[in-house]
């Protein structure tokens, strides 16, 4: 039995015992049932948080550094650079007004999660000169504090620096490059042995939520649902088409018949690292893209360019705030973004590490990393649909970045 499959089997169990448990308040067996549930998901919890910031560095300082091509291909790195970046944003604006228009989950007030909260304090209300003052001084700060404070931004910021360092150095810091490697592929072995009991934390998580809050909380989770996989497909079929008909100067119809089977690729597997080489073989012989900038472009998009995971992460950071009944100020709202932007940028093309991802988005802003029980029901479908606007993205930046970078400099 795949994990995904344990793990839904689990969220299911974990609904029916919490409406279970909702029937008899104020019992022996609801006082035991509670404990036990909140020690397991605890250690599940727990390790999660264990692993978030070694995670997080490795990941990013592999990525950066296996970015040397970029000394090869110059203008084809900036290129993808832009466009990356401004898919992103685009994504993130669509994901933060979505949910802001339709005011998903607004009108609740989950107490569940009130402890984790009283621990955390933020400012009512920031400038934009005290929000900058506030994030430089929050994140330029000593590594190995920011290491033991559990300070994600700051460690981010310093695992670019050292990936562009390990860029800058070339062969002579090969061999940090292989440490850092190899200890990116042993945090991935971590995670995996978390995972295997994510479907026991998962259980405890949302058994305990059902069992002490309101049921309506899950027709809350059936509207963000419906939102954000409205929203994701109108990124993925409007905007990128739109932006790809300009600047690439391609037809949508022609770019959908010719990514066709790594689109359906992409939305049978949910993994946008295992569509890779049919998302490459498309790119070239289908929609003509040189096999050097393809060869270069998507593979980098595929760790850079994931608009679908950070419009989803963005909106369920919000849809979280709505549902604990706190009101995020613009300020934080622009961390929220930043944090997915770059949650999206370092995470693994697997699901268990976007599980660990999404926690750092949500502590990003004080958000308490319990509330991904809310959303796990459905992460797996949604999964579905924002891969596939993932896979696009990379294709379609393929194909602008060649039409832009034809000149004999960069064709070596």
């Amino acid at each position: 039995m795949s994990l995904n499959t344990q793990i839904f089997i689990a969220a299911v169990l974990g609904v029916v015992f919490g409406f279970l448990l909702n029937l008899y308040p104020d019992t022996a067996f609801f006082d035991s049932s509670i404990y036990a549930l909140t020690i397991l998901s605890s250690i599940f919890i727990g390790l999660l948080k264990m692993l978030l910031v070694p995670l997080i560095f490795s990941s990013i300082v592999v990525g950066v550094s296996n970015l040397q091509a970029g000394g090869q291909f110059g203008r084809v790195w900036k290129i993808t650079l832009i466009c990356c970046l401004t898919t992103t944003t685009l994504a993130l604006i669509l994901g933060i007004s979505s949910t802001h228009l339709f005011e998903v989950g607004k009108g609740m007030d989950i107490s569940l999660f009130k402890e984790a909260m009283n621990q955390h304090q933020t400012p009512d209300t920031l400038t934009p000169g005290s929000f900058l003052t506030n994030f430089i001084q929050n994140t330029l700060i000593n590594p190995f504090k920011a290491f033991s404070e559990g300070n994600v931004l700051a460690v981010v910021v310093f695992a670019f620096f050292v990936g562009a360092a390990l860029v800058k150095g070339g062969e002579k810091l090969q061999g940090i490059r292989q440490l850092m490697q190899q200890f990116f592929n042993m945090m991935m072995l971590l995670v995996g042995w978390v995972m295997k009991l994510a479907p026991i934390g998962i259980f405890a998580l949302l058994a305990k939520l059902l069992s002490t809050e309101d049921m309506s909380v899950l027709s809350r989770l059936l509207e963000f649902a419906v939102v954000v996989t409205g929203t994701t497909i109108f990124h993925g079929a409007v905007v990128l088409p739109l932006l790809l008909w300009i600047f690439g100067k391609m037809d949508p119809i022609t770019f959908f018949k010719g990514s066709r089977t790594a689109l359906i690729t992409a939305f049978a597997t949910s993994s946008s690292s295992a569509t890779l080489p049919l998302s490459m073989q498309c790119a070239r012989d289908n929609l003509g893209v040189r096999p050097q900038t393809a060869g270069f472009v998507i593979p980098i998009g595929s760790q850079m360019n994931m608009d679908g995971t950070a419009l989803y992460e963005a909106a369920a950071a919000l849809f979280i705030a709505n549902l604990i009944g706190l009101d995020l100020s613009i300020g934080q709202q622009v961390i929220v973004c930043l944090t997915a932007m770059i949650a999206s940028l370092g995470a693994p093309g697997i699901p268990s590490a976007g599980m660990v991802t999404m926690i750092m988005v949500l502590q990003s802003v004080g958000l308490p990393a319990e509330a991904i029980a809310i959303l796990l029901p459905i992460d797996r479908i949604l999964d579905t649909v924002r891969t596939v606007v993932n896979v696009q993205g990379d294709m379609m930046i393929s194909v602008v970045v060649d039409r832009y970078t034809k000149e004999p400099e960069v064709t070596d």
